[in-house]
C-alpha cells in the first residue's frame, strides 16, 4: 500500500477545492448587464434607449454626428439597452457639443509651429427615462482632452475621432449602476 501516492492525490484534490472556491467568491463578472442599472425608480425594467443627433453650438462640421455615433456603437456593444426610434424607447439619451477647443501644448522652436497640441471636447448630456419623466443621469458640463502630434501626421480630425470615442466610452461609464 502507497501512502505516499494517496497523499499526493489528495493534495492535488484540496488544492483544485480550495482553487476553485477562491475564484468562485472573486466577484467578477462577464455580464455587463448586471453591472448597470436596468430599472427605474418605479422597478420598471429599462430595455431601450433612444439615442437622437446631438445638438451643437460649434460651427464645425460633423463634430455632432461623430460623437453621436461613437456614442450609438458603446452602447450597443457595452451595455445591455438595444437601440429603437425615441417614439418606441423606454429612455431617451440627449446631448449637446458646447464647444470645442484648440490649444498648443509644445512648440517647434526652430520651425516656429506647433509640435504637440490638444484638443478639448465639451458637451452637456441627459439620460432620461420617458415613461416616468425621471431622470437618470444629468451631465451639464462634461469635459474631455486628447492631444496629437502634427509632425508625426496627426491632425485634428482624427484628434476629433479619438476625442468622441473617448468621450462616448466615458458616457457609459457614468451610466453604471455605482453612479445613481
Amino acid at each position: 500500500m502507497d501512502l505516499g501516492g494517496s497523499k499526493r492525490k489528495l493534495g492535488v484534490v484540496v488544492t483544485c477545492c480550495v482553487t476553485t472556491i477562491a475564484f468562485a467568491g472573486c466577484g467578477y463578472t462577464t455580464d455587463r448587464a448586471a453591472q448597470f442599472r436596468t430599472e427605474n425608480a418605479s422597478a420598471k425594467p429599462i430595455r431601450t434607449i433612444a439615442v437622437p443627433i446631438f445638438q451643437s453650438r460649434e460651427f464645425r462640421r460633423d463634430i455632432e454626428l461623430q460623437v453621436t455615433e461613437a456614442l450609438k456603437k458603446r452602447i450597443e456593444a457595452e451595455t445591455p439597452f438595444k437601440l429603437a426610434n425615441q417614439n418606441l424607447a423606454d429612455t431617451v439619451l440627449t446631448g449637446e457639443v458646447l464647444e470645442v477647443r484648440q490649444g498648443t501644448i509644445g512648440r517647434d522652436f526652430v520651425k516656429v509651429r506647433p509640435r504637440e497640441t490638444a484638443a478639448t471636447l465639451i458637451v452637456s448630456w441627459q439620460w432620461k427615462d420617458l415613461r416616468t419623466g425621471e431622470i437618470l443621469v444629468d451631465r451639464p458640463r462634461f469635459v474631455h482632452t486628447v492631444d496629437y502630434i502634427r509632425p508625426v501626421g496627426e491632425d485634428f480630425y482624427h484628434a476629433m475621432q479619438r476625442a468622441s470615442n473617448e468621450m462616448a466610452e466615458r458616457i457609459v461609464e457614468q451610466m453604471l449602476d455605482d453612479n445613481w
